[in-house]
């Protein structure tokens, strides 16, 4: 197997991006390409199904372009979760596929989490309902569009339509059917009594695989279109944030993950499944084989690209930052809550929203941009302190992400949980483990945990600073009082 290549397909929200990767991991070729998202409402968010196979199909000829295409042994996805998309009797798609980040289903999740009840939810899929889920997208669809929802034939998640038409099979994943509030974590399998709930037919759901098995070859049309041979295998693949910890070697027992993207996620591994008493964080089972646990903040990075962009109007984030020196860290009087759109873990709150607190006359620009930082480090401990009231004892993590650029922030997020920092050598998140699984589908590894510890290597580790840790310990205390303070205002908010 040595001269083989891996290629690995993350289809994000903006674009899908591909790698193509040797067995060591190195990674020979990069591609992305852009596609449309449509909002037709306020707080809705669509996509076309089509545009991502187009794309994926033009993007490997173009990540192949100058490379021998028969040395490809295997193709894995990782993708962007909770996506409801949907094929009638002749797998035609029915209508756009609903998003994520779409917020057209309140109702539904109220009705989900207070009418049928959350310790039911949790009984049936180790979670509750969050409005990006896929439920309550499919009670939404029975109530608002019955005659789209009566021709549905097959259910799919956004990266298991391109393995349907590069294979013909209908499958899916673990990790990624965790996401969708229809499956049973513990169990591995789909939820008798959400589907019934959902009024969903079993026939409609897609075969479950482990994120590394293999679930076909390439057809003849799909091999002809993207210049590839038949014998190349499709491996089921990973929701984005399981991929993009298969990507930083966060499998195995007790391993994290900081993702700094748009939104933000702290990613716990386990070798044991486990739930939190509020659900404050998602309970999935993970590309490994085992499970994990994961808070989700809708707004991390983008907290700063709006900060830089839309408020101080500049495109220098890094000089904005170089005046943040050690002696401030810990010292500031400015608090941000990072609520922009709401927030998921461990609020599951859609009414919050982001504030300042505690300027005074000497407040300056600099203050409040360290502030912003800081904010998205607060509230990612307030999911990592919830892993913690499990016994979960972390003393590192990897951290990937745009956000992750910044050694400022990286080192802010070390201090404020108090534990060690490892960033990866290489930064190519969910694409680079959606490889990986290739690798290990394919027989080139053992397992998971054998191909991260071998590919995924580490440049730098930021260690906490003792006395900037006590400083950050006391403003997180005083951090964590300011939402439940004004989580009554927000509820009045429209």
């Amino acid at each position: 197997m040595e001269g083989m290549y891996y290629i690995g397909i993350d289809l994000g929200t903006s674009a899908v991006k591909l790698i193509l990767m040797e067995k060591d991991g190195t990674v020979v070729n990069t591609v992305s390409r852009e596609y449309p998202i449509f909002f037709p409402k306020p707080g809705w968010s669509e996509q076309n199904p089509g545009d991502w196979y187009e794309n994926t199909v033009k993007g490997v000829r173009e990540l192949l372009n100058g490379f021998d295409a028969s040395r490809v042994a295997g193709i894995s996805f990782g993708g962007q979760m909770h996506g409801l998309v949907i094929l009638d009797e002749s797998d035609k798609v029915i209508r756009p596929a609903i998003l994520w980040n779409d917020g057209r289903t309140t109702k539904e999740c109220d009705y989900l989490n207070n009418t049928i009840g959350k310790e039911k939810l949790a009984e049936y899929t180790a979670n509750i309902a969050f409005a990006g889920f896929t439920a309550p997208k499919l009670l939404w669809l029975r109530e608002n569009e019955p005659e789209n929802f009566g021709k549905i034939r097959k259910i799919m998640l956004p990266k298991d339509y391109l393995a349907y038409k590069m294979t013909g099979v209908h499958c899916t994943d673990v990790s990624d059917a965790s996401g969708s509030l229809l499956f049973d974590v513990k169990n591995r399998c789909w939820s008798e009594q959400m589907l019934e709930l959902c009024g969903v037919d079993k026939s409609c759901m897609a075969e479950v695989y482990e994120s590394f098995e293999c679930v076909g070859c390439l057809t003849g049309k799909a091999a002809s279109e993207m210049g590839l041979d038949t014998c190349v295998k499709v491996i089921a693949g990973a929701g984005d944030n399981a991929a993009a910890a298969v990507g930083t070697g966060t499998v195995g027992e007790g391993r994290c993950n900081i993702s700094l993207g748009t939104s933000g996620t702290v990613f716990i591994s386990s070798d044991k499944f486990g739930v939190d008493e509020n659900n404050a964080l998602h309970s999935f089972c993970h590309a490994d084989g085992h499970y994990h646990l994961m808070g989700c903040m809708l707004s991390a990075a983008s907290c700063n690209k709006w900060w830089m962009d839309e408020i101080l109007k500049t495109k220098e984030y890094d000089r904005e930052q170089e005046s943040i020196t050690d002696d401030m860290l810990g010292n500031n009087r400015v608090f941000y809550l990072p609520y922009l759109m709401g927030e998921r873990s461990p609020h599951n709150n859609p009414a919050a929203r982001a504030t300042f607190t505690g300027m005074t006359m000497d407040t300056g620009r600099v203050d409040m941009t360290q502030a912003v930082l800081e904010g998205v480090a607060f509230a990612i401990r307030d999911s990592f302190e919830v892993a913690k009231s499990l016994g979960i004892n972390i003393t590192e993590t990897k951290i990937c992400g745009g956000g992750a650029k910044s050694r400022l922030w990286c080192r802010m997020i070390a201090n404020i949980l108090n534990i060690r920092v490892c960033v990866p050598v290489t930064e190519e998140g969910p694409a680079l483990g959606a490889a990986i699984l290739a690798a290990v589908g394919t027989g080139a590894y053992r397992d998971v945990y054998e191909a991260a510890e071998k590919i995924v290597k580490v440049k730098e580790t930021i260690l906490p600073d003792e006395e900037i840790a006590g400083r950050y310990e006391k403003k997180y205390q005083q951090f964590k009082k300011i939402y439940p303070a004004l989580k009554p205002v927000f509820d009045e908010f429209d």
